[in-house]
């Protein structure tokens, strides 16, 4: 070894031995403290009251904000349309028409007027004749009054306009020298779907016994029964199936003792495997009897539930400098990407086509605008037969977060130009899965080129299972980040209590506390998680909140991180994330913030030397360490 490269190799050693020691607490850099056993916490009538309005008015942002993002959205889908099609054919108009509508489920029909003889015709979507009962004519009369309005020369926004059902908007634009204009009939049924999933993704129901699911709930790590009867109950509660046992053997059994396994629990299937280690379903047997029966007959290393978990919602040319991007947008709703220095640190780095984030979670929606070429190949653990499709809008959400394309005058911009994002479908439609799903889908993603895996799930049980495909992602130099989770508890939730993991709390737009966000000596860092603006099914964008949408910010760093300096490992990575900060709270490490908001000018411009470490040392202290050093070269 050159003396050179011996010295700052020992540099380094020495700096990452100094900054845990010394400059951070135990729990920070590499390890973090083994959590002490909790005690199930208390809410009063009054506290659990208090707490389920917050979430109420954070819900009731995070629709109206949608809403915003809805019209705004269409808004400039009509303005770049005239601009388009005002000299055009016919045939033209319709087939942009068409278009149009396939691709933006939101959209219900298109119009399209002459001014001059006061003609209009519809070229895209469908008519609301199919209601006999006169219900659509609030939307008939919000289509006549747009007309109105265009003939005039002038814009048209309806309110929402109910009709059956369903909930509608109109929207009118004519073209810039007045000889056309278009009307738009837009459905709100995104709406629809956010609180549906926001009210499960806050917590603010309790857990559902759904479809092919046997569920049963308890407090993590005694299984003593609980029941769950409303959204505050499940900060105390892990869910398994009662019918199932993770189990891994001393010795790897052969196909008689299955077999025999098989026919003992009266199953109709040979137990799944994943690694070494077997999830067996039994037609007869509850858990406990379950686990007195594998404890007695094969003394297994680990018999333990099949806990559930649930979502907690190319080197790149470098173009000019682009502080304010042209999302659409992003100007107005996109508070969060500065908040973190975003936009200051694509000076530095816009990211890097090899170095790839796993989502795993519900899916992506492969087919959105915003996300086009932004995909690797993904893996659908719950439908290995299907591709990865989103069919809840979680995963969506947190894929834009990391990657929607910047500067493309559509939506959203995300936090990095050209990493892809690896979708790995983990949770159903239900927004939940397994700890079987979960871990195959981390080793999937681990053995199929991810740098970076995110996380956006939890449960409150330390399954040893789970955590054996952690280490075996870490242990293969991945950065894994994971929401701590939206329950306003200081129970250590999983997977983002684990070692190997940076567990990520939320923050709000004032760069408070967010009121849902878990808490705990865990917490590594924080990152915006209130009212985030990101992709949608459909083609479309909605407004979030949750730790699940703090996550994604902080491995989209990690993964500019990697881009900037891909000879880092991923304890330095990690180390870099903690080190460089926003500070909030009690200064230093604090179980709401942990180190801090995160910072990716900071962080980015830390990982442009080849030791990350030794870029938090003054140089005055770094040339001195080195002289020292230097006299032992061997």
């Amino acid at each position: 070894m050159s003396r050179h490269r011996w010295i700052k190799t020992t540099l380094g050693v020495a700096a990452a031995l100094l900054v845990v020691g010394v400059l951070l607490p135990w729990n920070g850099s590499r390890q973090k403290q083994p959590q002490a056993p909790q005690t199930l916490s208390v809410r009063t009538p009054d506290r659990q009251d208090t707490e389920m309005e917050m979430k109420k008015t954070l819900l009731s942002g995070d629709i109206n904000t949608t809403r915003k993002l809805l019209r705004h959205d269409a808004k400039g889908h009509l303005h770049a349309m005239m601009a388009v099609l005002n000299s055009s054919s016919d045939g033209s108009i319709s087939t942009y028409g068409e278009d149009m509508k396939k691709s933006h489920h939101q959209l219900h029909a298109l119009i399209w007027l002459d001014r001059h003889n006061g003609r209009s015709r519809q070229i895209a979507g469908a008519g609301l004749d199919r209601d006999a009962a006169g219900q659509a004519q609030p939307v008939r009369s919000g289509i006549q009054a747009a007309k109105e309005a265009v003939k005039r020369g002038k814009s048209y926004e309806s309110p929402s306009l109910l009709a059956g059902k369903d909930r509608y908007f109109i929207l009118a634009e004519p073209s810039a020298d007045g000889r056309h204009a278009v009307i738009g009939v837009f459905n709100e049924q995104v709406l629809n779907a956010v609180e549906e999933h926001q009210r499960r993704n806050l917590r603010m129901i309790p857990y559902p016994r759904e479809g092919r699911f046997k569920v049963e709930s308890v407090y993590p790590n005694t299984l003593q029964d609980i029941t769950v009867k409303t959204g505050h109950d499940n900060e105390n509660a892990s869910h398994f199936y009662e019918n199932e046992i993770v189990v891994r053997f001393r010795n790897q059994p052969g196909k008689e003792r299955l077999e025999q396994i098989r026919r003992d629990l009266h199953s109709k299937q040979e137990g799944r495997k994943l690694g070494d280690t077997y999830i067996f379903r039994s037609g007869n047997m509850n858990y406990k009897q379950l686990k007195q029966y594998f404890d007695k007959k094969w003394n297994p290393l680990y018999a333990e539930p099949h806990y559930m978990y649930l979502t907690n919602d190319e080197t790149a040319k470098e173009t000019k400098a682009v502080s304010v991007p042209n999302d659409i947008l992003f100007s107005q709703y996109q508070w969060n990407l500065p908040a973190v220095e975003a936009n200051r640190s694509w000076n530095l780095s816009r990211g890097n086509k090899d170095v790839t984030v796993a989502v795993v979670d519900t899916g992506a929606d492969l087919d959105h605008p915003d996300l086009k070429g932004q995909f690797v190949k993904g893996y659908n653990i719950i439908d290995p037969a299907s591709k990865p499709y989103d069919d809840v809008g979680h995963g969506t959400h947190v894929s834009g977060i990391i990657s929607a394309l910047v500067n493309n005058n559509e939506g959203v911009a995300g936090m990095t130009w050209y990493n892809k994002i690896m979708p790995v479908k983990v949770l159903d439609n239900s927004g939940s899965g397994t700890t079987y799903s979960v871990a195959q889908g981390i080793i999937w993603a681990a053995d199929h080129g991810a740098k970076v895996i995110n996380l956006s799930l939890g449960n409150y049980a330390d399954s040893q299972f789970l955590h054996e495909a952690i280490k075996y992602a870490y242990n293969k130099d991945i950065v894994l980040i994971s929401a701590a989770g939206n329950d306003n508890t200081e129970r250590p939730g999983y997977p983002a209590a684990y070692p190997e993991v940076l567990a990520v709390a939320a923050t709000d737009s004032s760069m408070k506390r967010a009121s849902y966000s878990n808490y705990g000596d865990y917490i590594d860092v924080a990152a915006p998680g209130t009212n985030i603006a990101s992709t949608f099914p459909g083609s479309q964008y909605a407004a979030l909140s949750g730790t699940s949408m703090a996550s994604p910010h902080v491995a989209a760093v990690a993964a500019l991180i990697r881009s900037q300096n891909p000879e880092l490992q991923n304890t330095e990575v990690m180390d870099i994330l903690r080190n460089n900060v926003i500070d909030l709270g009690a200064a230093g490490h604090d179980k709401y913030f942990g180190y801090g908001q995160i910072d990716s000018y900071k962080a980015l411009s830390a990982a442009q030397g080849e030791g990350a470490p030794l870029q938090l040392w003054p140089q005055h202290l770094r040339s001195r360490l080195e002289s020292i050093l230097s006299r032992f070269n061997p």
